[in-house]
């Protein structure tokens, strides 16, 4: 079935083959004709399609915007809003320039007052814990 729309073009191929066996030792090719749509797209589909991919789409879960804590602005310096992964980033940021990880495994961290006071109060923390800990600080 061919498409009349004027948005496809199609034509058909129609040269193929398939091997036939006609003895143990040789194996001869023989043409079968089977056809192949082919479609290109016209200008006024693909600009279409590039529009739809230059639209951004509102951020959604993690990466959207969310209120958080008091504890959490203070730590982030008074930001009111901000997306879980962008306050992870920041929280990383600290611990790396205030050399926070434990040097015998870095998988842990030393908490300065700063990380207690979003961290519950604890004094060592592991990091696959930080997600767990900062997610009371963000409201919904």
């Amino acid at each position: 079935m061919a498409v009349s729309s004027g948005v496809f073009s199609t034509f058909f191929v129609s040269q193929s083959a398939s091997f036939v066996k006609s003895s143990p030792v040789s194996v001869k090719l023989v043409s079968t004709k089977l056809p192949l749509r082919v479609a290109t797209i016209t200008a006024a589909a693909s600009k279409q399609a590039t529009e739809a991919e230059t639209k951004k789409r509102e951020p959604r879960g993690i990466m959207k915007p969310r209120r958080v804590s008091p504890e959490m602005q203070e730590f982030l310096g008074g930001v009111a809003e901000i997306p879980r992964t962008q306050a992870l980033k920041e929280i990383w940021a600290h611990i790396k320039q205030q050399n926070l990880q434990d040097p015998a495994d870095k998988k842990v961290i030393i908490c300065d007052e700063k990380l207690k006071k979003i961290f519950a109060g604890k004094d060592r923390v592991g990091f696959l814990e930080i997600a767990g800990l900062i997610s009371p600080h963000f409201l919904k």
